[in-house]
């Protein structure tokens, strides 16, 4: 590890100074979060087809509706609001949140809200903007930043702009989509769906509404209070069109965030916008943890997509495990310790983590729409081990700076994964050793880290469980399918008990 300087100092301090990087986010698909302060007055919101449901249903596949293009399970709805929500942003900031996350919230037919029938309203079901001031409001008081989930790609069937040009060929949003008569629906939509027309990024006006006007789409939900977009399949837009969200977004908010859902390599993907979600990391990790990956080659990999990607963006990007598209982390890895291996990779690993909501509360669910189930508030108690675990490992990060804003540096280990994750002050290192295997591991590493001093004492955050290190290397022993959270301990000892720290002219 290369001496350090003025200039490494400051890049630490810019980086602890931007809310982005490192930052906990909180996922919600707003339909399913809370319950409505006064249902009753909502009911008209849900005319037929749509269906209200009982909170204490949980969703399941069902079939294509009688009187839509649409499932009759994405037209089932529980709900939730942004008013509701609001309420519960006490209980989002006790589990240590900086960011809250929205799946669409803009007028649409469906519960999942990815076919926006018009981006520049609020979903009628989830509120106004009225209701979404009170919402960005609320979380600045408590210094916490609201993303919103931006479907920029592709509209939905019942769209204002679809609807005119389905309907008359010299719309002047003809052009704003594809149409062919050999095409299945006869236009392209994405993926093939119907219910999903695809917008046409070729067309100037197009653009201009969603990005480059004054008044556009990207620029207008700034007006009211948001911190950034993710954007949903990024990747179908491109670099360019990324890129050019990526300026407006910016020129509203200069350190706003935009973040992409990127299922590839992120190392072209963050040069059109702030961050990614780490989907190639989230791969990694589940292998890791089945054993169909060794520890020493997850960490390979993970330092070439830093030096690919660049830690800044890396440091921003998402570090998902499972969210509205996927399995739920308790159905995924039904095994206690595998979901806790996974938490901790989660925690430590560069990036910002994303907690998918009830996932601190043991929810269970299958891919969509079992993972979409309405929250388990019932499971909100003092009792609940899987909240009081995952609060707790939280606050070791909350409260470990290089774990939020750190470099990363692979220790050399062969049957583990061992990495530290350092700032200009030793006294932040972290040592993070992970035994995914099931039998106890040995390893003698090299801590690559010249400031850290001989004799150093390394305590777990997690079990109290100590180990003292030998001129730099430090022999240990782990647990089958355990981690350690490793802190140095000696230079606060020192000051403590005599005065004397061997760190005096170092950290």
């Amino acid at each position: 590890m290369a001496q350090l300087t003025a200039a490494d100092e400051s890049t630490f301090e810019n980086r602890k100074n931007d809310w982005r990087i490192g930052a906990m986010t909180y996922q919600i698909f707003v339909d399913r979060f809370a319950p409505s302060k006064d249902l009753s007055a909502k009911k008209h919101l849900y005319p037929d087809p749509k269906t209200l449901r009982d909170w204490s249903e949980s969703p399941k596949q069902e079939q294509p509706s009688d009187s839509s293009i649409l499932w009759t399970h994405e037209l089932a709805f529980w709900g939730g609001d942004l008013n509701s929500l609001t309420h519960k942003l006490d209980y989002i900031e006790s589990l240590g949140m900086d960011v809250v996350y929205l799946n669409p919230i803009v007028h649409a037919q469906s519960n999942h809200k990815y076919d926006a029938i018009d981006y520049f309203k609020i979903a009628p079901e989830y509120g106004d903007f009225d209701d979404l001031n009170q919402l960005t409001t609320e979380l600045k008081k408590r210094d916490m930043h609201l993303i919103l989930d931006g479907v920029f790609n592709h509209v939905g069937y019942q769209s204002d702009w679809f609807q005119s040009a389905l309907k008359d060929e010299n719309s002047p949003f003809r052009g704003w989509f594809t149409f062919a008569e050999k095409l299945p629906n006869g236009f392209v939509g994405w993926w093939g769906v119907k219910n999903l027309p695809e917008l046409n990024w070729d067309n100037p006006e197009v653009k201009n509404t969603i990005v480059t006007d004054e008044n556009s789409v990207v620029r207008h939900y700034f007006k009211h209070g948001i911190s950034g977009w993710r954007l949903d399949v990024a990747s179908d837009l491109g670099f360019e069109h990324l890129a050019a969200i990526t300026a407006a977004s910016h020129e509203e908010m200069a350190d706003s965030l935009v973040i992409g859902e990127v299922w590839a390599y992120p190392e072209k993907w963050t040069q059109s916008m702030d961050a990614v979600m780490n989907y190639p990391l989230r791969e990694l990790t589940f292998l890791m943890v089945e054993n169909k990956l060794s520890g020493e080659q997850l960490g390979r990999q993970l330092e070439s997509m830093i030096n690919d990607a660049g830690i800044e963006a890396l440091l921003r990007s998402w570090l998902i495990i499972d969210n509205h598209d996927t399995a739920r982390l308790k159905t995924l890895y039904p095994d206690e310790k595998q979901q806790r291996l996974l938490q901790i990779l989660q925690m430590t690993l560069p990036g910002a983590p994303l907690i998918y909501y009830g996932v601190e509360l043991g929810m269970t669910g299958g891919e969509d729409p079992g993972s979409r189930g309405p929250m388990r508030w019932d499971l909100n108690t003092k009792a609940n081990q899987q909240l009081s675990w995952l609060k707790n490992l939280i606050a070791i990060r909350q409260e470990n700076v290089a774990l939020k804003i750190g470099d990363f540096t692979r220790l050399n280990s062969s049957k583990t994964l061992a990495f530290m994750r350092t700032t200009h002050k030793v006294s932040d290192t972290v040592m993070v050793i992970v035994n995914s295997d099931d039998k106890p591991q040995s390893e003698y590493l090299m801590i690559r880290d010249s400031r850290i001093m001989a004799g150093e004492i390394f305590k777990d955050a997690l079990s109290g469980a100590e180990f003292k290190s030998h001129a730099g290397v430090l022999q240990i022993t782990i647990p089958a399918q355990t981690a350690f959270i490793l802190r140095p301990k000696m230079w606060r000892q020192y000051r403590n008990e005599s005065g004397y720290s061997p760190y005096k002219n170092i950290d």
